[in-house]
């Protein structure tokens, strides 16, 4: 996203480890749980005999250790388990991000997304995104594509309970745009950001109902968007979380 945020003239759970440190395979079981014993947890005490009776948890966890980057909560549970007890509880906003030129953001985004529970992430254009931001946090979440804006419009037009339409809100410094501290938020909506470098699209601001800007009180013109994602995701949750 080029630029989300405006200049003012006023002066004015667990242990990131595992994912983190790549001692885990494709499927978040480590690859040697005595690489990292300081992290996580190792296998379950009492071996095999003591494992408990429930479809929740991982055998191969409970056998060699989770090292994840996961909440105690959800230790030694599988993947599965994990996202269907966090799709009891999503926040009903998304979060979408155009990706016309590969931008590493996205990754930042996605797990920011996952930390604040986000019903969904939209990537608009490229389907193809660097993970490695995302520190494997993308299996938790419902991560969904968009070929243009047009697409995640049509998307939002039935997207709401009942078939009802989700409004989408733009987080771009352009001309008309509203400061998103005076603005509310939607219970429900999609909070469509751009490009690092050019901002939203013409056909991006189209779709949305309202383009809020962030404002800023030092000297440089924009924040990173991962930060601007996660500040607008946090005013979300301040507001209805």
């Amino acid at each position: 996203m080029r630029s989300s945020v405006r200049r003012t003239r006023d002066a004015g759970g667990g242990l990131p480890v595992g994912e983190d440190r790549g001692v885990t395979d494709d499927s978040g079981h480590p690859q040697d749980a005595h690489q990292v014993p300081d992290v996580g947890v190792g296998p379950w005490p009492g071996g095999p005999d003591a494992w408990p009776d429930d479809p929740r948890y991982d055998p191969e966890l409970l056998a060699h250790g989770d090292r994840r980057n996961v909440v105690d909560a959800y230790r030694y549970w599988t993947v599965e388990a994990i996202v269907a007890d966090l799709d009891t509880r999503r926040h009903p906003f998304h979060v979408a991000i155009e990706n016309w030129a590969h931008d590493l953001n996205i990754g930042s985004v996605v797990r920011t997304a996952n930390a604040f529970n986000s019903a969904g992430v939209h990537v608009v254009g490229r389907r193809r995104w660097n993970r490695r931001g995302a520190m494997v946090t993308d299996r938790y979440l419902h991560v969904h594509h968009h070929p243009d804006a047009a697409a995640l419009a049509t998307w939002a037009a039935g997207a709401g309970p009942g078939g009802t339409r989700l409004p989408i809100v733009g987080i771009d410094n352009v001309p008309g745009s509203v400061a998103l501290e005076t603005h509310v938020l939607p219970p429900r909506c999609v909070l469509l950001l751009g490009q690092e470098s050019t901002g939203l699209t013409e056909g991006a601001q189209a779709v949305c109902d309202v383009v809020l800007h962030i404002t800023q009180h030092g000297s440089t013109r924009s924040l990173n968007a991962g930060a601007a994602a996660a500040i607008a995701m946090h005013t979300w949750l301040v507001r209805h979380g």
